[in-house]
């Protein structure tokens, strides 16, 4: 049988870090699920299509295929329709498509009908904002990740220098407030903590002390 951790919290609290470095330290597959909502977002910009309608969404879903792989050396691949797309879809704007469209029902059905099933097939970690809540209600362990605002914009501004874009901690700040908004007030599975998911204060961690941390409280 199958180990599911699942792991939810706010932007740039720390969930890919920590779930990339338990899927190491245990062998589990990681199942990205933002990087599955940013796949859906990428196309949309691709193809000129209005990510804030959600009849125009649906109506091109059923010609979206998303999938998942790794390499050899273990990094994440992102494929849209066969084209590996995972050099794409870290940008804001992919961001912003991600975040507006994943609040439609039929995109969130789509996607975690794909997530259950990979993680029905391998122990794995997951991450994003309803997977305890909803996408993997059964998770073996269910993790909560917090940090405080001024932790969370410094890091995605470094996130963003390192892809060329400069732009202020407040400009990155304002962002984040507004996705959490998002993420928390959207009609279908919005970012909640639920009642049996352990709570992870990152403020100031660095990744190996976030991984380091969460190995000797829960393993």
């Amino acid at each position: 049988m199958s180990y599911k951790i699942a792991i939810d919290g706010p932007s740039s609290s720390g969930k890919s870090t920590l779930a990339k470095g338990l899927a190491r330290e245990f062998g589990y597959v990681y199942i990205d699920t933002g990087a599955m909502y940013r796949a859906i977002g990428y196309y949309l910009i691709k193809n000129g299509i209005d990510f804030h309608d959600e009849k125009a969404v649906k109506d091109v879903l059923d010609k979206i295929d998303v999938s998942l792989d790794y390499d050899k050396d273990g990094a994440l691949h992102v494929y849209l329709n066969g084209e590996d797309i995972s050099r794409h879809i870290r940008t804001e704007k992919v961001g912003d498509a991600a975040s507006v469209s994943s609040q439609f029902i039929d995109v969130r059905k789509k996607l975690v009908s794909l997530q259950r099933k990979l993680a029905e097939e391998k122990s794995c970690v997951m991450d994003g904002r309803d997977i305890a809540s909803n996408v993997l209600p059964d998770a073996n362990l269910k993790l909560y990740l917090v940090a405080s605002d001024e932790c969370r914009a410094k890091r995605r501004q470094i996130e963003e220098k390192a892809k060329g874009r400069d732009v202020s901690v407040e400009e990155v700040m304002k962002e984040l407030k507004e996705r959490d908004y998002r993420d928390s007030h959207r009609e279908h599975n919005p970012l909640v903590k639920v009642p049996d998911a352990h709570v992870v204060d990152t403020t100031g961690m660095t990744p190996d002390e976030l991984i380091d941390t969460v190995l000797d409280r829960f393993f």
